[in-house]
């Protein structure tokens, strides 16, 4: 067999164990939160949307010590960002009983002003850095100290609105016990640490395969397989028209994405993460923010119109900025 093929079914099936192990992990942990009286709109911001976030975790880390490409887990954790925000817009032209920006709860608007703050802090981190500003603690970055501090004060922020918002409501009992809940959300997480860990290195060889740049690898294709959780679980909650789920997962799951990159830069030990890389992922960081600055436009001016009858302006503004980054990952890429 051809190498070539070989490295693309590697990735293909990477990306479906993936799938399969999130969409698991994502029932069990939903089990877990009923069956321990956990509030369902909680679930979808912070439990389903940090499991579904595993793979990026994983792969970030082995990217930065096992695979030693620091450029792949950046583009993933960015990428992915990226992805969350067009997996939005992917919903809104599907879904056809109503404009998901109108139905959407207004409490989105605060986590996804908080993902801009955070990816805006990701641009300037890149920006200071490359102009050799930005102070560093040992081999850390200072700016990801601030980025984890601010991630803090993003969850305990958003769990005082949501307090604040809760409604009683009687959450249908799963039927599975705690112990199977808990038993089967370990198995897999451990089927996706597996496979996060040899991802990155797929990923590596894939781009020497292709000739292409570890940022463009990492910010599409890493990306997109670290993604497959979210994607699943989103569409299952469109299913079933939980709208604020859904939403919640995707701009949950992006500023748990950006916390990665903090993390990443405690692991990789070479020095400071951003003093790494190639300085083309700013624009993933920018194409991000600004996207996320789109959501909360649609989501104060709740727009029930669609362009062409097919999308809203907000979601062709996401997927016209989501094929913008990519276009630049590849032609810029390092």
């Amino acid at each position: 067999m051809k190498p070539v093929v070989l490295v693309w079914l590697q990735f293909i099936l990477c990306v479906g164990v993936i799938g399969v192990a999130g969409v698991r992990l994502s029932r069990y942990g939903d089990a877990i939160a009923t069956l321990t009286g956990l509030s369902r709109n909680w679930v979808g911001l912070i439990l389903v949307a940090t499991v579904t976030s595993l793979p990026e975790l994983v792969t970030g880390l082995s990217a930065v010590t096992v695979a030693a490409a620091p450029d792949i887990a950046v583009g993933d954790a960015l990428g992915s960002c990226v992805f969350n925000l067009a997996i939005l817009a992917m919903i809104d032209v599907s879904y056809r009983r109503g404009a998901i920006y109108a139905l959407a709860g207004p409490g989105h608007i605060m986590s996804a002003g908080f993902g801009v703050i955070l990816l805006a802090g990701v641009s300037l981190a890149m920006l200071l850095t490359a102009q050799g500003m930005m102070p560093s603690i040992g081999h850390v970055s200072f700016a990801s100290l601030v980025i984890f501090v601010m991630y803090l004060v993003a969850m305990r922020a958003l769990y005082l609105t949501e307090q604040r918002n809760t409604n009683i409501v009687v959450a249908e009992r799963p039927a599975l016990t705690l112990k199977s809940a808990m038993m089967g959300y370990g198995v897999a997480s451990a089927v996706i640490v597996g496979a996060g860990i040899w991802l990155p290195l797929i990923g590596v060889e894939l781009a020497r395969i292709m000739g292409w740049s570890n940022s463009f690898v990492g910010t599409l294709f890493v990306a997109f397989a670290t993604s497959v959780p979210e994607l699943a679980t989103t569409w299952g909650a469109i299913r079933i028209g939980a709208i604020d789920m859904a939403i919640g997962n995707l701009l949950g799951s992006n500023l748990f994405d950006v916390l990665i990159l903090a993390i990443d830069d405690f692991a990789y030990v070479a020095g400071p993460i951003y003093t790494h890389i190639s300085p083309i992922h700013a624009v993933s960081a920018l194409s991000a923010g600004l996207m996320s600055g789109a959501v909360i436009v649609a989501l104060a001016y709740r727009p029930v119109s669609r362009v062409w009858h097919t999308a809203s302006w907000a979601s062709i503004a996401l997927l016209a900025l989501y094929l913008l980054n990519a276009a630049v990952q590849f032609l810029h890429g390092q």
